[in-house]
């Protein structure tokens, strides 16, 4: 498979195009997309990045960000979409990579829902990005087709572009416990004082979402508690266990 094309994108019908693109995936009204074309072209405009991915001339993929602290080294992603099964997302992290670089930008944060699988693979093992921040209900209640009417807790993850992602495959330390664990579909917590702590996460939070509501609202809360806890207190996302469970690593102590 040939990777989609990447470019900046200038015209009000390429931020249309964009505009479209998120409502299809957000599954939000067309008049009512998740950014409007006429932010775009005000970011853009400013010197931002706001980019879309063509695969054989239909965009599969958009991408905006904005410059953001400490001014002169970071940049914030705000939004990326992509069409599942065509390796735009990938294409499009990669030139936003690239575009920062350029401008002598040494990092790249953006926000994620820490509940899904996928989107904790992609930005943890694909990209080598790491959370840094558990932020309760950042967006408020978002009543789209991913989000579900859900918290939107989000954890902010940071790209350190001057390092090498790490390999994809993760040795567990000898000490890892668990603190959170899928049992048949729900969270089970536990409290423990190893140094390496998992915590796992659902097969599908989207399709939970649908389904049952009242287990997705309880993963949301057991994540927050033990994720969101252990990020407050100092702790460090190691890695990401077999696609499915969070490596932290808590703090030294010292008596």
């Amino acid at each position: 498979m040939t990777a989609p094309r990447v470019r900046e994108l200038h015209t009000m019908e390429d931020f249309d195009g964009a505009a479209v693109l998120y409502a299809g995936i957000w599954g939000t009204e067309p008049t009512n997309p998740p950014v409007s074309a006429e932010l775009m072209r005000a970011l853009a405009h400013a010197g931002n990045y706001v980019a879309g991915a063509y695969d054989d001339g239909r965009l599969v993929g958009a991408s905006v960000a904005f410059l953001g602290e400490p001014v002169g080294v970071s940049l914030h992603s705000h939004i990326t979409g992509a069409v599942p099964g065509r390796g735009a997302g990938l294409a499009l992290k990669l030139h936003q990579r690239q575009w920062a670089l350029d401008r002598g930008l040494k990092r790249i944060t953006w926000t994620y829902d820490p509940l899904i699988r996928r989107n904790a693979y992609f930005n943890l093992v694909k990209l080598g990005a790491r959370p840094e921040e558990y932020l309760v209900s950042f967006y408020g209640a978002m009543d789209d087709a991913i989000n579900g009417g859900d918290d939107s807790d989000r954890v902010l993850a940071a790209w350190d572009l001057t390092v090498p992602a790490p390999p994809e495959l993760f040795e567990l330390p000898a000490d890892a416990v668990h603190v959170l664990r899928d049992h048949e579909g729900r969270p089970v917590t536990g409290t423990t004082d190893a140094g390496t702590v998992l915590i796992d996460l659902p097969d599908d939070i989207e399709a939970l979402r649908r389904t049952d509501p009242s287990a997705a609202r309880a993963w949301r809360l057991a994540l927050r508690q033990t994720l969101g806890g252990l990020l407050t207190e100092g702790a460090r996302v190691v890695g990401l266990h077999e696609r499915r469970r969070y490596v932290v690593r808590r703090p030294a102590t010292h008596s």
